[in-house]
C-alpha cells in the first residue's frame, strides 16, 4: 500500500484492463446489462462476446450499479485500510454513475474523495486511471495527482466509429450527432465526446473503409507533434480489423509510451454494437 494510503476506483466502462487492475490493485465498479428475464454486472457474469451474439434475439438495456452495490465497494476499500479515493468515471453526460459515487461519497465517513469526471468514454476515461496510478507509483502527492488529472481531462481524445447508428439511437446515447445525419446514404461519422462530454461529430464520410482511414487520420492529428502520449485501440466484435489498424498506425506514433488493444465492455457493446472501432490518444507531454 502506498504511504498516503490511497485507492483508485472507476466504473466498468472506463475499460481498464485487468492487468493494470490488477498491477495498481484497483477496485471497479460494475454498471449492469439488463434483459428481460435477467440482470448482469457488466464484464462479471457477461461478456461482450456474449452480448454480441444475442442482439438479434434482444438488444439489452443498461444501467447504474445500485447505490448498495458502490457502498459495498467503498466498505471494502476501508476494510482495506485505505484513507482516501480517487475515482475516475466515465463522462457525467452519457452516465450518471459520476453523480452517484459524488452523492454517496458525501455521506461516507472515513474515507476522502476525489471523484474525476473525465468527459469522455471507454479506455478515453481508463487512461487517467492508469496515469493515476503510475502518479502515485512515482511518488507524488493525493493533491498533485488530483490535480494534474483534472488539468489533463482535455488532453485525451477517443475518436471512434460504429458501423450502424441503431443501437447509440436505441441506447439513447446519439448525443448531438442524430441531428446531422437524416437518411443520408452511406454517410458514416466519426464520433467523439465534445468539452461537456457528449458525443458530436467530428468528421462525416461516405463508406466504411472512408470512415477508418478518417478515424486514423484524426488520431494521428491529435498525437501532432507531441513527444509522449499512451495509445488506445479498442473494438466491438472487429478483433482483425483493430490488428490491421494497429500494424498500420503504430509505426506512425513514435512517441507512445502505453499501448492498450481490447474489446469494450459489453454495457459498452450494448450502445455501439458489433463492428465498432475506436482510437484513443492521451497526450502526456509538449
Amino acid at each position: 500500500m502506498n504511504k498516503e494510503k490511497i485507492a483508485i476506483l472507476v466504473d466498468s466502462c472506463c475499460n481498464v484492463p485487468q492487468e493494470f487492475v490488477d498491477k495498481y490493485g484497483m477496485y471497479v465498479i460494475p454498471l449492469k446489462v439488463l434483459y428481460k428475464d435477467r440482470e448482469y454486472m457488466d464484464g462479471v457474469d457477461i461478456t461482450a462476446e456474449e452480448v454480441y451474439r444475442g442482439l438479434e434475439k434482444e438488444i439489452p438495456k443498461t444501467s447504474l450499479p445500485s447505490g448498495e452495490h458502490i457502498q459495498k465497494i467503498l466498505d471494502r476499500i476501508k476494510a482495506d485500510g485505505y484513507e482516501k479515493v480517487i475515482a475516475v468515471t466515465i463522462s457525467s453526460g452519457l452516465s450518471g454513475t459520476n453523480n452517484m459515487i459524488n452523492l454517496l461519497a458525501k455521506n461516507y465517513e472515513g474515507l476522502e474523495f476525489f471523484v474525476l469526471d473525465t468527459k469522455n468514454i471507454s479506455i478515453g476515461s481508463g487512461f487517467h486511471a492508469i496515469q493515476a496510478a503510475r502518479y502515485l507509483e512515482a511518488g507524488m502527492s493525493y493533491q498533485a495527482i488530483c490535480e494534474k488529472l483534472e488539468k489533463e481531462v482535455m488532453n485525451c481524445k477517443v475518436f471512434f466509429v460504429v458501423e450502424t447508428l441503431e443501437y447509440l439511437q436505441k441506447g439513447g446515447r446519439i448525443g448531438l450527432v442524430a441531428s446531422l445525419f437524416g437518411n443520408a446514404l452511406h454517410l458514416k461519422p466519426i464520433i467523439s465526446c465534445n468539452e461537456d462530454g457528449v458525443y458530436y461529430t467530428v468528421a462525416k464520410v461516405r463508406g466504411r473503409k472512408q470512415s477508418i482511414s478518417k478515424t486514423k487520420e484524426l488520431a494521428l492529428q491529435f498525437a501532432g507533434n507531441h513527444k509522449k502520449y499512451n495509445v488506445s485501440i479498442m473494438h466491438g466484435d472487429a478483433a482483425a480489423l483493430c490488428e490491421e489498424i494497429k500494424q498500420d498506425l503504430l509505426p506512425k506514433l513514435p512517441h507512445m509510451d502505453v499501448f492498450v488493444s481490447d474489446q469494450v465492455s459489453p454495457a459498452l457493446g450494448v450502445h455501439t454494437g458489433p463492428g465498432t472501432i475506436g482510437i484513443c490518444i492521451q497526450v502526456l507531454e509538449d
